[in-house]
């Protein structure tokens, strides 16, 4: 849901801004903290801090003291992760730039639904616009700022009831990710990329050497940085809207989709641009969505599962194979196999080993054992 363009929003930003400064501040707490007593801040006594500071600095008391505490909340969630992941570099947080700095969340007080669209959100009345229809108890509102200055609203209610698993056109499929073909379908339908990114990766270079080129802190400048901006969301917006057309064509014919779980950031650093402009995690996410609203059901199968070196008429598993061999003979059947096909009708088989049939048919045999 998105706010309407209005003067007045220009005090949710000036918010905004304001929790971006008390996140800084709690950053140089934790940082201080650490330097003198050689363990982090606990959140508890970090949040009773920043309600006695907030009391003498009428500029933080623009957030609420429910989104202090989220602030505090997050900074201590990202240091539990930090703290669990250190050896895989993960960073700890650090600080941002309040120009920069994205969201405000608001708990249970500081905001009223009104009628016909619209929301009081401290002392003032600001008009949205609704995607859809809110179903169920609001848990949490948050207010999110676009780098071209939107604003959004993301609301968080409680669980709703699901559909329960529905077989409706009796089909099972599996998919195997590609760089070359996006997605593999075991019955041999191939779906290319568009590869949004590639296709306007030369309009956003050029509009990036013109933002370059402006003067700091000049109009002009701004004007140009905008411009990039939107480069960057027209890109996200068509991958946006075609992933979202997949996912209802593929739950629309198929009940159960099985997929392969792949290690998403090991294949970043090895392919780079190319992993990113494909977004197989947020196709994956969206995917899921969809499912559960259809009562459709998408299962991942085991990484370590050898999908492309195994049959899937005989089930015989080769040893080694190397990425370039996109063919290869069984040596036991004499079958030729296609890379992907081979391996989406043996994610299909595992998937599908793993989930309650009922009247749901396989679109290729299982492995045979």
């Amino acid at each position: 849901m998105s706010f309407y363009q209005h003067k007045r929003n220009r005090y949710l930003k000036r918010s905004i801004n304001a929790a971006g400064a008390i996140y800084n501040h709690c950053i140089a707490l934790h940082k201080r903290y650490y330097r003198m007593w050689g363990h982090h801040l606990n959140c508890h006594k970090l949040q009773s801090h920043i309600a006695k500071l907030r009391k003498r600095n009428p500029y933080w008391q623009l957030v609420g003291s429910q989104a202090v505490q989220d602030i505090c909340q997050r900074i201590e969630k990202a240091y539990q992760l930090f703290l669990k992941h250190h050896t895989k570099k993960v960073k700890p947080p650090g600080f941002k730039k309040i120009k920069k700095y994205k969201s405000l969340t608001l708990k249970q007080a500081g905001y009223k639904f009104l009628g016909g669209n619209r929301i009081r959100i401290g002392e003032r009345v600001y008009q949205y616009w609704k995607s859809r229809e809110i179903e169920g108890k609001v848990k949490t509102l948050t207010i999110k700022r676009t780098p071209l200055g939107e604003l959004f609203m993301v609301v968080v209610v409680d669980s709703v009831a699901l559909p329960e698993i529905k077989f409706e056109t009796g089909k099972i499929a599996g998919f195997d990710f590609g760089l070359k073909t996006f997605l593999t379908c075991s019955d041999g339908e191939l779906i290319e990329s568009p590869q949004f990114l590639k296709q306007s990766l030369k309009d956003i270079k050029k509009a990036s050497r013109q933002h370059s080129k402006k003067q700091k802190a000049s109009a002009h400048r701004e004007r140009a940085r905008k411009h990039l901006v939107r480069s960057y969301e027209d890109v996200s917006f068509r991958r946006y809207d075609w992933f979202w057309k997949l996912a209802h064509d593929l739950t629309n014919r198929f009940d159960v989709l099985c997929f392969e779980t792949l290690s998403l950031k090991g294949m970043q650093r090895l392919w780079g641009r190319k992993i990113s402009d494909l977004a197989l995690g947020e196709f994956l996410q969206i995917l899921q969505w969809v499912a559960k609203k259809k009562g459709k059901q998408v299962v991942f199968i085991d990484r370590w599962y050898p999908s492309i070196k195994t049959c899937s008429h005989c089930g015989y598993v080769l040893e080694t194979l190397d990425l370039s061999v996109r063919e290869w003979r069984c040596p036991c059947c004499h079958c030729v196999n296609g890379r992907d096909e081979n391996a989406a009708k043996n994610i299909c088989a595992v998937g599908a080993s793993t989930v309650k049939l009922g009247n749901v048919r396989q679109a290729v045999p299982a492995i045979a054992v």
